[in-house]
């Protein structure tokens, strides 16, 4: 039997569009599989719950829903006088406490001179009490017991003033810590009043304003949201078979499913835990096992942070936390990659 060469040659043209066919077959699994890579990218922000120090009637909303706003502008002010009061009460209550700690301090004064006069007079009446002892061949027993007893008065008395110098000195300790905490209160009074005015603490975008004149604020209950404008990121949500070729500091091409935007960015962090659905924790503490396993096992997706660098933002593109994004990763240890492989 003869071969025909023009069967030959279509017996290797298909042969070879087999082989090229399923070497393409083979690389495009290759890259689906492990290439890093993924169309699941979602654009995140910091978010700032903005809530008032005092609480009180909001007065004043000088911003609007959606406004960009510089770190240290008003975002909304709460009724300041119940403050004000509060601060003029501390002040004179200030006032107080010191003018108390002065005469604490002009009282002490009193009760040392005091105290040292009395001190004077018992060495001079114990100096004649001793003298006329040395002298009781002269003196009556009489004085010499009237200068003893003298001597022993006087000692009582300053004894006395020295007890009511130690009390006295306690006094002007207690005013002056009185007048430390009426200092504390006058701070606390003028950091409340300040905060009447609710700031923004970072650049940002505001958002979900729920506040208007004439609400009542409650502290420590968020009124809107604060969107950090210098803190976007992109979180892609890497398959498993992925993850041994990426590292931290890799380099990453984004591209924005608004308008095809193409921007840069480098992986900051990977999460080393997600959530395992198939076993959740059960009844006392033990882990509740699935009983039926699925036979077709789809491969987990991790999230990778992504930090995107803001000179590749394209001027007056907008960002806005869960856009999407496609991206891929510009693997910066390839051939540790490929040797591992092997």
């Amino acid at each position: 039997m003869k071969f025909q060469p023009q069967a030959l040659l279509r017996f290797a043209i298909t042969a070879v569009v087999v082989i090229v066919a399923l070497v393409l077959c083979h690389l495009l699994w290759r890259h689906y599989m492990y290439s890093p890579w993924t169309r699941d990218g979602r654009v995140r922000a910091e978010v700032i719950r903005i809530a008032p120090d005092v609480s009180g009637l909001v007065t004043r909303v000088p911003v609007i829903d959606n406004a960009e706003v510089k770190k240290g502008d008003v975002l909304f002010e709460i009724d300041p006088q119940r403050y004000q009061i509060a601060l003029a009460q501390a002040d004179a209550n200030l006032n107080s406490a010191k003018a108390a700690a002065r005469a604490a301090g002009a009282n002490i004064d009193a009760v040392l001179a005091s105290a040292a006069a009395r001190k004077a007079e018992y060495d001079m009446r114990q100096e004649q009490a001793q003298r006329r002892q040395e002298l009781a061949d002269v003196v009556p027993k009489e004085e010499r017991t009237d200068a003893k007893s003298a001597a022993t008065t006087a000692r009582a008395i300053w004894e006395q003033a020295q007890a009511s110098g130690h009390q006295a000195s306690a006094s002007r300790e207690q005013a002056e810590a009185a007048v430390v905490q009426a200092q504390v209160a006058v701070d606390r009074a003028k950091l409340d009043l300040e905060r009447t005015e609710v700031r923004a603490p970072v650049d940002g975008y505001v958002t979900n304003l729920d506040v208007r004149v004439g609400d009542y604020a409650a502290t420590g209950s968020p009124r809107l949201a604060l969107i950090d404008r210098h803190s976007y990121y992109i979180y892609g949500y890497f398959e498993e078979t992925k993850l041994p070729h990426l590292r931290i500091g890799d380099t990453v091409d984004i591209r924005m499913m608004a308008g095809g935007a193409r921007l840069k960015g480098r992986i900051v962090g990977v999460a080393r835990g997600i959530t395992d659905r198939d076993n959740p924790t059960g009844r006392d503490l033990l882990a509740d096992v699935n009983p039926t396993f699925n036979w077709v096992r789809l491969a987990q997706r991790v999230p990778v942070r992504i930090e995107i660098e803001e000179d590749s933002v394209p001027k007056g593109m907008i960002l806005a936390a869960g856009m999407t994004a496609s991206i891929d990763v510009n693997p910066s240890h390839a051939a540790d990659d490929e040797q591992a492989s092997k």
